[in-house]
């Protein structure tokens, strides 16, 4: 039956089928080679995209606005002192304005609720581009990346070495349950993933033959490991917190001895930007192994498909 993601929002990625997110990774591979050969698309044409920001981006704000433009669509920029969201205006009336006048509406914030309460009441299907609970077009982006160096997922170890609860881990936890993969998070015991997120994707797992495990020990975690994954230690709005998360996570840097204990063809990952010499040494970041720019381009394109699929023309 094929897959028809028409009107759907793109929250967190635990309401979507595996076989609905391998249509998407597809999706992205056919826009990625032609972007790459140069044509130009009419698949959003007509269509008007607004793009809340709370928090700053540079691949996020950029991979929404570049694929609206290839495809013939417009991007509308809205930052925090742009509009009322939450302030003079609650999120519902802001839904049902911008659901008026836009195709689709992407989120990039704090509250998880934040996006939740945007999709309830837009009525166009909106996207999270982060919160502080998920990433899920970055976890795209990284499966996309992931399957470029060794093609189908299934079975493949990914390691998360770091802060074990963000919203990064928690997407590819998710994603990885879905598809198959033997997915490790290795962080201190304090920084251990939500353990009713993690059992909720052990279950969604065994569906799928996933295995799902959590380390305290990098270097036990990361043995055959086929992609190395690491992120900042203090997230967006917790800068407060970096002083004490790096005497917690030196230990759980990445650098060459523990990409050493990795597969011999393992590749390293990172959501960008990065802190180089705190979670991962400059050596291991400008390695062959490193495919973090693969990985940022990949944003664009795992992003335009979610937008095709979801408001385009297809």
């Amino acid at each position: 039956m094929p897959v028809n993601l028409r009107g759907r929002h793109l929250l967190w990625l635990k309401d979507y089928q595996p076989e609905e997110i391998r249509f998407l990774l597809d999706l992205a591979v056919s826009l990625k080679e032609k972007k790459r050969a140069g044509v130009k698309g009419n698949l959003l044409a007509g269509k008007n995209v607004a793009l809340i920001f709370e928090k700053p981006s540079t691949r996020t704000r950029c991979a929404f606005t570049v694929a609206c433009l290839d495809e013939g669509g417009h991007a509308e920029y809205l930052g925090k002192n742009d509009i009322q969201l939450g302030h003079k205006e609650d999120v519902r009336d802001t839904a049902r304005v911008l659901g008026r006048m836009f195709d689709g509406i992407q989120f990039r914030g704090f509250k998880q609720s934040t996006v939740e309460e945007l999709a309830r009441f837009a009525g166009v299907p909106v996207w999270n581009g982060l919160t502080d609970s998920y990433h899920p077009t970055q976890a795209l982006a990284d499966v996309m990346t992931i399957q470029e160096n060794f093609g189908d997922v299934k079975g493949l170890k990914l390691v998360y070495v770091g802060d074990g609860r963000n919203n990064v881990a928690n997407s590819l936890m998710i994603i990885s349950s879905k598809l198959g993969m033997h997915f490790v998070i290795a962080a201190p015991k304090e920084l251990y993933p939500d353990e009713a997120l993690l059992k909720e994707c052990r279950s969604e797992g065994e569906k799928h033959g996933a295995v799902i495990e959590v380390f305290e020990d990098p270097r036990e975690a990361v043995k055959g490991a086929h992609a190395v994954y690491t992120d900042v230690w203090a997230s967006m709005g917790e800068e407060e917190k970096l002083a004490e998360r790096i005497k917690l996570l030196r230990p759980y840097q990445v650098n060459s001895d523990l990409m050493s204990l990795a597969d011999k063809d393992a590749i390293f990952l990172h959501c960008l930007p990065a802190v180089k010499g705190n979670e991962v040494t400059e050596e291991v970041f400008e390695s062959a192994q490193s495919k973090v720019f693969d990985e940022a381009e990949n944003r664009l394109h795992t992003i335009k498909a979610v937008i095709v699929a979801t408001i385009g023309n297809l």
